[in-house]
Formats: C-alpha cells, structure tokens, sequence
C-alpha cells in the first residue's frame, strides 16, 4: 500500500490494483474564503498551492473516495476534474445520492466494494451544536486481501465510536486529521493533539497524520506535532507527511478479519447537508 499525501486531506492511496483519490480539493491558493470565522487569522484558503508532480500523480488515479462534502474535501475543480475522467465516485450512503445529483458515477461504499473488506465508521465533527451544524460525516475501514488494511478516520473528534472501530478492527494504518481545526467558537471540530496522543496510543499499527498547514482554521504546526509526538514516546511509529510525500506500507493485513458492522453512515442528511453543499460551491 502507499499514500501519496497531496494537500490536507487529499491523498492517493494505491491498494492492489485500485489508485483512490480521496477528499480531493485540488482548488488554487486563495481560492475561497477563510474558516476562521473569530478570533482573528482568517486567511484565504486553502493557504499553499498543489505540491510539485500533483498532476502526473492524477493521471494515474481509478477512481474517487469522499468522506464527505466540505470544501476542503470536495471542491468545484475536484468535481470538474472528476466529470472530465468519467471516474467512479465511492461515498457514504448519505453523501452518494447527493453526489449523484451533480453528474457523478458514484457508488455507495459497502463491504464488497472495490474487492475489499469494508466498513463505514460514523464520525462526529465536533461536539454539541457545531458538531451537529457540521453534519454526517464517516470514516472508511478498508481492507485489501493482498495489503495492509487502513482505516481513513475522516474528519472527526475522539469519540467512542472510534475507539471502538479502533480496537475491533486493529487496521494496520490509520490515516487521521491533526490540524486541531477551530473556528474561534464552539471547540476544536477534529481530533486535538491530547486526542491524536491518546489515538497513537491504542492503535495496533502506523498512523499517518494530515489536516496541517493548509487551512486557516487549523493551527496545529508539522514541527509542533513532531515535538509532541516525540515526547510522548510515539513518534516512531507515526508519520507527518510533507506535501507531495509518498510513504509505503509493506505487507498483508496481520489478523483475521473483523467481524464488520454495517450501515455505519446510515443517518438522513439533514438541512445541514444543503447548508455545506451550497458552501462548497459544488
């Protein structure tokens, strides 16, 4: 397996045969508003451009994975970039028909799916009402006969349900957001650096962090996080990608596979669905 870390939360992961694009926000520098909405800081983001090679490393993409539909996972050049493959589009049950509707070949992400061993792990991206205004979001356990298995958390804050998925399902990689994202109210909206320690701490295998110095609502810094992670005792086993870096993974999965739950994102998007999806622009 590789990960081809792109940008925040856009990624290349290559598993067997399939070369997923996953959350791609492949927009300019600038290109929308800020997120940090108090508090000072706001800037245009997202705050750096594509690294070098983006483009040839797209060519070779096999389809698309959304988490879910912020813009900062899914945005208009993303969707235009996509229409002009004919690539299919892998989401949630709450994103897929949305997804649809915008002109997509999109497929519901379930147990099966791309030849693999899949779960949808419902997340919460944040806490109380601006946990609840983020709307549904998922994180993806996929797991390929002849490679490691990875559990893509998406967007979320520490909660018992990934805890759980965490030690139920033991994957070999977790790829999970460390940006401490906060728009100056109502609390961190992805896991804090306390909770990323806590997380390394149960996981099994490697962990691969993204989210960082991209967006203007994500103060947590590579060289910070490295710090931390070096203190704590965990920094040899979790990576910090660079833009543009590649990390291999060697290997199969090394335990029986779970028993998997399904249906994990089966909750109906609400008004807070059209709220981000008219947001994103797409």
């Amino acid at each position: 397996m590789k990960i081809h870390h792109i940008r925040n939360a856009t990624a290349i992961v290559t598993l067997g045969e399939h070369r997923l694009l996953v959350d791609p926000m492949l927009a300019k520098a600038g290109a929308f508003p800020g997120f940090k909405m108090f508090g000072g800081g706001r800037r245009r983001n997202p705050l750096v451009e594509l690294p070098p090679g983006t483009d040839e490393a797209l060519a070779q993409v096999t389809g698309v994975l959304v988490t879910h539909e912020h813009p900062d996972h899914f945005d208009a050049p993303a969707l235009a970039w996509i229409k002009h493959r004919r690539l299919p589009v892998w989401a949630n049950r709450v994103d897929a028909a949305s997804l649809a509707g915008k002109g997509l070949d999109v497929h519901e992400l379930q147990t099966g799916a791309l030849g693999m061993t899949v779960e949808v792990v419902r997340s919460r991206h944040g806490r109380g009402l601006l946990g609840w205004l983020m709307g549904p979001v998922a994180g993806y356990f996929l797991a390929h006969p002849d490679e490691p298995s990875v559990y893509l958390t998406g967007d979320s804050v520490l909660t018992d349900n990934v805890i759980d998925a965490v030690r139920r399902l033991q994957p070999d990689v977790i790829v999970a957001p460390a940006g401490a994202a906060n728009m100056g109210l109502g609390g961190d909206i992805l896991f804090s650096v306390d909770e990323l320690v806590k997380l390394i701490a149960m996981a099994s295998g490697e962990v691969v962090l993204n989210h960082l110095e991209a967006l203007d609502h994500c103060p947590t810094t590579r060289r910070d996080l490295r710090a931390r992670l070096r203190h704590e005792g965990l920094a040899g086993r979790v990576h910090v990608p660079e833009d543009g870096e590649v990390i291999e993974f060697e290997g199969r999965h090394r335990a029986v596979l779970p028993t998997i739950h399904e249906g994990g994102a089966g909750v109906r998007p609400g008004l807070q669905k059209w709220v981000t999806a008219r947001f994103a622009g797409t």
